[in-house]
Parts: structure tokens; sequence; C-alpha cells
């Protein structure tokens, strides 16, 4: 069996995707950043469907070559044939979606680094660990790529494998059209026809729109143009229709095209049609590689290249397995599938890349408790908090050692400088957004949470804690309920992960259900943290209602984890016993337990920086230690 199922060959690049709709180019204030170029999305989109797939590209020595390999392995794309070309930049793309039907496109690839793939760059041993290459159009353009993409296709015949042709024509990249006219889908061009028709007597599967059927036979009657295809190869030919679906020829070509196999598409609405043909081919191959019919494979194009159309952005919007039969599953959806809650929980608790079975977080994004620190140390305590905390995460890394298990919260005010170090660190790095002890709920400086996580990198957690109980006075749970669903809301657009810290205990007794019933009721508001981090229960039965509920309304979430409310470490170890036998806690996020003591007596000046990072790991060593005794007599 092949370590590869398909590898995909050519374009890389990072699209800049205007993020107002209905607008001018001209006129786009901010863009969103995605993983772009053909190939790549469809890489990206076959591995969320559970295809094995590598890409053979390049990238620039760059910051944006460098996201484009992260996230490539994110995904679960092989990148040994992602190369580094140190001499030219990696490719940009912007974008926009003015309406339905336009999407303007400028291509920023002058010299860029995927052009310069060339036939040396071609590692034998990695096309033969494939069962299949996709080849595209505009790896045809130059002689360069010409020569690199023909190499592929040959070695993977010679090989036994199998050769997809995506047609992907782009006549502003082959220098027909103007540069500003990238969205320009086709201009006639016998020279385009006759270069990219060498490639047809190697290919096993062809596949296009009926535009680019017109540039690849030649001819702008549909059928003549599929007639002359024939006469170069006999691999099935799929013509891609948009909202109406795909034919699929084999053989003799009809007179018509319904005279073949016309595979219905889905009716929905066109948000943005672009990326929607690398969805297809992501759909088709899935089952083409994998045995399915020509039909069911083209069923699960038409429906993957719907689901993406109704999104913003290509490679982001591509649909996992789950989604995807869930979406064939299902008679009747929405329009507009964007607005379907369940199925776009389903997209964002599928494709998050950052997974864990256990994570120790060292909490330091206290700041009411460091305020009163500082009024009770000496003077100049106040200078030192900065310090400290950075300290704090110089003692993660150390105990951490760069394992991916650990965390830190971290807040945005004394804790800014160790935020901004913990963005070259591997850790899961969370950060607060409630104003401390505030009931109800409010935000840091009384902004929309949606603002405020503009200027926050994406990688950082969003955490929020919340007092919160089902016995709370109806116009304070109300007031809280609409601010948590602001700042749920404010998470998904913004592409942040949330973690909701629940506290049922500070304002009433508490019994097994009290927090299960919180966490309840946060779901029937459609609030689906991807983590909760929770107090640590003294009983079994509290933390059995609690996974019931979260097995019932988010099986996907990522996890629990426990809080320490400066809590002695004794007492901790005991409710790790406990909770270690559930496997949706997945560890703990504690600070003052490990750090108090050291904190004042830094603050006070009468301990050096060596000693105190020693104390904090020693530390939060044990409450590590602890957790995964807990947790290996718990699976015993």
């Amino acid at each position: 069996m092949a370590t590869i199922e398909l590898i995909t060959v050519g374009r890389s690049c990072v699209d800049l995707y205007g993020e107002q709709v209905g607008g001018r180019l001209e006129d786009m204030a901010t863009f969103g950043k995605y993983v772009g170029g053909s190939p790549t999305n469809t890489a990206i989109g076959a591995a969320r469907l559970g295809l094995r797939t590598g890409l053979l590209t390049k990238v620039g020595d760059d910051h944006m070559g460098r996201f484009i390999r992260e996230q490539l392995e994110r995904e679960g794309v092989a990148t040994q044939g992602v190369l580094t070309d140190p001499d030219r930049l990696t490719a940009l793309v912007l974008l926009g979606i003015r309406d339905p039907e336009t999407f303007p496109l400028l291509f920023y690839r002058e010299n860029c680094a995927d052009m310069a793939l060339c036939e040396a760059d071609i590692d034998p041993a990695f096309i033969a660990s494939a069962g299949a290459v996709l080849v595209n159009g505009t790896h045809l353009s130059q002689p360069g790529v010409f020569a690199a993409s023909m190499a592929v296709a040959r070695s993977m015949r010679d090989g036994g494998g199998r050769v997809v042709f995506d047609i992907d024509f782009r006549p502003v990249l082959w220098g027909l059209t103007s540069r500003a006219m990238g969205e320009n889908r086709f201009v006639a061009d016998a020279a385009v026809t006759a270069t990219m028709q060498r490639m047809l007597p190697l290919v096993d599967l062809v596949v296009g729109t009926e535009q680019e059927i017109h540039i690849l036979g030649g001819s702008l009657d549909t059928v003549a143009a599929l007639a002359a295809i024939r006469r170069l190869t006999s691999a099935p030919i799929v013509v891609k229709l948009s909202a109406e679906g795909c034919v699929v020829l084999e053989g003799a070509v009809p007179a018509a095209l319904d005279g073949a196999c016309v595979v219905p598409g889905y009716p929905v609405e066109v948000f943005n049609a672009l990326g929607a043909g690398d969805a297809f081919m992501a759909g088709f191959l899935r089952g083409w590689l994998r045995g399915e019919t020509l039909a069911t494979a083209g069923a699960w194009g038409n429906a993957c290249g719907a689901l993406v159309v109704s999104r913003h952005g290509c490679a982001p919007a591509m649909p996992g397995w789950d989604e995807l039969y869930s979406f064939l599953g299902r008679a009747s959806w929405p329009d507009r599938l964007r607005t379907d809650r369940v199925l776009e929980h389903q997209h964002w608790a599928a494709h998050r890349t950052r997974r864990y079975d256990e994570l120790t977080v060292l909490a330091v994004d206290h700041r009411t408790q460091f305020d009163e620190l500082v009024r009770t140390s000496g003077p100049g305590a106040r200078a030192r908090v900065a310090s400290f905390k950075t300290l704090v995460l110089r003692a993660t890394d150390r105990l951490a050692a760069r394992a991916r298990s650990f965390g830190v919260l971290l807040d945005g005010g004394d804790g800014a400088r160790a935020l901004e170090a913990a963005a070259d660190l591997p850790y899961w790095t969370g950060r607060p957004i409630e104003v401390p002890g505030s009931r109800p709920l409010r935000f840091e400086d009384g902004l929309d949470p949606a603002v405020t996580l503009r200027g926050w990198p994406v990688t950082q957690v969003v955490k929020c804690l919340v007092y919160y109980r089902m016995d709370d006075a109806a116009d304070l749970r109300a007031m809280q309920d609409r601010q948590l669903v602001r700042l749920f809301e404010a998470c998904r657009a913004t592409r942040h992960e949330l973690l909701l810290e629940v506290i049922v205990s500070a304002h009433g007794a508490v019994a097994p259900d009290t927090t299960a019933q919180v966490l309840e009721h946060f779901y029937t508001l459609g609030i689906y943290p991807d983590w909760w981090k929770l107090e640590p229960a003294d009983d079994g039965a509290t933390w059995h209602a609690i996974a019931t509920v979260i097995d019932t309304h988010d099986p996907d979430c990522l996890g629990v984890l426990l809080l320490g409310l400066s809590a002695a470490p004794a007492v901790l170890l005991e409710r790790f016993e406990i909770a270690a036998a559930y496997p949706i806690v997945k560890g703990f996020a504690v600070g003052r337990t490990i750090w108090n003591d050291v904190a004042r007596r830094w603050l006070d000046g009468t301990v050096d920086e060596d000693t105190a990072m020693d104390q904090i790991t020693v530390n939060f060593r044990v409450l590590i230690d602890a957790w995964r005794t807990a947790r290996a007599k718990a699976y015993r």
C-alpha cells in the first residue's frame, strides 16, 4: 500500500481575503490570511476527508512560507515535498467578495517561489511513495514548471500510479490578460491549448469547468472540445457545472452533455465561489481513489463544493469527512449553509488543529491578586510584577522542555511581555478577557469582545471567568447570558478558541448537579466552549453529571481543566484522584498554589531569580506528577 494516496503539485501561496463583503477591493479595510493555491487547497481538503496527502511545491524562506508549511503540518499533509527557495518570496493573492458573481483577484506571483519548481527538485522516492499525483494547468505555463509537471506525471505512470489533471486555467497566469484581471476565467489561446494537451496522454482523469474544457479542447463548443480531448486520452472526463452539479464522461463523447452521467448539485446560496472547485476535486478524489463509482465520487465532489461556496476562504472552508457525511445524510438544509449552527459547529470542532490527551497549565493571569500582593509588599513591588510573570513563563519552559502538553495563562497587562515571548514557544497559551471579579460579567476596556479579539493573536485561547448559578436572579442571569453569547460569537468570528471558567461555589451551596446545570444552560444558549475550566469537585457524582452533559451536547469538546482556587497542594492532590477517572478532564490550570509564596518574596526583593525559578519548577512538577499518577491509577 502506498504511504501517501495523493500528491498534489503546483501553486502554494497565501490568500489575503477581504473581510468586508459587497464592496470594492479598493475599499477593503482588513483581510483574513489563509493558505491558498489550488493544489494546496486540494491537498488540505483531501486530508480533511481522510486521504493521506502530500504536496510538491516551493515556498520562500520567509514568514509566509513558514506559515504555509506549519499549517500543512497541522492539517496532516506530508511536507517533505514542500521545498524552500532562498532566493524568491512566497506568492500572495488578494481576493474579495463583491457579489455572488464577482470575486476580484490580484495575483502577486512575479518570480515567486512555487513557479521556480523544476525537474531537478523532484525526489523520485517521494513520488514513488504515492498512489496518485495531481498536476494542474497553471504549472504548465512556464518551461521550468512544465518540465517538472511532465516529469512527475511520467514518473507516476511508470511506477503504476494514477495521474489526475486539474485544468485550473487562469488566463492572467499565462500572460493573456492584464495583471489586474485575475478574476478573468477565459481567454481563448491556441498556444495554451497545445501546451496543455501535451499532458493528456499521461493522465487517468481530467477535471475542469466548462470554460476549462473549452481551453483544453480548443473549441467554444463543449461537445467539440470534449471530442478533441477524447482523441488524446481515454481517461474519464469530469465537467464541473457549478450549482448544476457535474457531468462524468467515460468512453465516447455523446452528442449532448445530458447523454452522459449527470450528477446533480446542491442548491445553496453562493457566498464565495472561490475554492469551490478545489473542494470538488478533494471530494471527488476521496471517492475515486478509494474505489467508489464515478457517480458517487461526483456526488461527494458536488457536496464539498456546496459547503465551500457558503463560507469565507478556501482552505479553511474545506469540510471534513463527518461534516460531509452529515450534509449528505440530511434531506434539507437552509439556503445559507453558514447560518446553520449545528453544521458550523461541526466544521469548527473538526478542524481545530491542537488536541490534547493531557494539558497542564501554569496560570499567572491573576490581576487583583497581584494588586493585593503589591499593596502588602515593599517599595518597587509594582515594577517587579511584569518580570515575575516572565519568570513564570521561563520556569514553565525549563520544565516543559518544549513538550506541547504544557501551557500558560497570562494577562495582557503585567503579563504582556510574557505573552509576547510565549508566541515563540510551542505551549498552549490562554489570556483572560473579563474584568476581574465582575458580576454581571464585563469585558476588558469596556469594549465589545469582537473589537478586542481582533487585536489578539489567533493562537491565544480566550479565557473568561464567570460566576454563575441557576438560582441567580433572573435579571443577573439574562445580563450574563447576553455577554457570554456575544463572547462566543466573537471568538468564532475571529477564529479564537474559548475557555470558559465557571465558578458556582462563590455565591451559594453546591450540590452534585450544580455545575452540570450551568453547563447545560450554556449549551442551550448555543455556547460551545472549546474548553471548560471548572472547580475541583470532591465527589464522583459531580464529575459524572458534568461528563454526561458535555458528552450529550458537545462530544468534540477539547476537555476540562481543573482550577485551583489557591487550594493547598494536599487538597488538590485528593481532587485529582477523583477527577482523573473521567476522560473529559485533561489536566489542570493552577496558579497561586504553585507560585503565591514565591511571588510574595519576589516582590519584596528577598529571593533571587534562580531560586524563584527553581521553587516554581519544583511546585509545578509536584502537581504534574500527582496528576499523571492519578490518571495512570484511574486507567489501570
